[in-house]
């Protein structure tokens, strides 16, 4: 049986997008990712290490681990070696959203309701551009957010248009981090479980050697998870 919504969660549209070279590179990542079974969350090109394209990714349910995120990254290196959008030598890295993460879709800014957010706005409402606060759910293609500066007198409530958001971040809390624990020890347990309901016998793929494609120094168990890979 196919699990309806699961695939409308793959292929929820993002109404938050990028623009100029970021653009197109997400054109051209964004299919390979629904082909793999992940969603695009945002490309940014920087000129970090000369220049740094980076696919934040992840699972329909919010996940992305480390082999998932070297999954997506060997999948996508030919594709952008042979579409070539960017004219100069870069680095590809492929990551996790991590903990402070940007919404871009309506049914992020549902999941993510009751934590902070700051939003900065491509077109001002109500006279200005940045807001801060609350995240109180969507409603449609708007957010509302609890604003923590509003003066005395002034509505705290505002309802902003996800689509004119240049960039929507959760702001990393005590409460956020408690809330991903326990999440994190939640997913542990459900494993472990399908683990002991499984039939022995090991899996030859699981245990033969791979190249480890993480740059040094880098703590796979905390923070949003990296593949990194060369490309021009």
């Amino acid at each position: 049986m196919i699990d309806v919504s699961a695939t409308a969660a793959a292929t929820e549209p993002r109404l938050i997008v990028e623009t100029g070279l970021s653009a197109r590179v997400a054109a051209i990542v964004e299919p390979v990712l629904e082909g793999l079974g992940y969603r695009l969350v945002r490309v940014r090109v920087s000129g970090a290490d000369g220049c740094t394209v980076q696919v934040m990714a992840e699972r329909a349910d919010g996940t992305m681990n480390i082999d998932d995120c070297e999954a997506c990254s060997r999948a996508l290196s030919p594709v952008l070696d042979n579409a070539d959008p960017v004219d100069r030598a870069y680095r590809l890295e492929l990551s996790s959203p991590g903990l402070d993460r940007p919404l871009v879709r309506q049914s992020d800014f549902e999941r993510y309701a009751n934590n902070a957010i700051k939003i900065e706005m491509t077109v001002a409402v109500d006279g200005r551009k940045r807001f801060r606060g609350q995240l109180l759910g969507a409603e449609g293609n708007l957010a509302r957010v609890k604003r923590d500066d509003a003066a005395a007198g002034e509505p705290a409530d505002v309802l902003l248009p996800i689509e004119e958001m240049a960039e929507a971040k959760l702001v990393l809390t005590d409460e956020l981090i408690a809330e991903s624990l326990r999440r994190g020890k939640q997913a542990a347990r459900e494993q472990l479980a399908t683990n002991d309901n499984q039939p022995s016998g090991g899996d030859s793929a699981a245990s033969s050697p791979r190249q480890n494609p993480f740059p040094r120094g880098s703590d796979p168990s905390s923070g949003p998870h990296r593949a990194q890979h060369e490309g021009e």
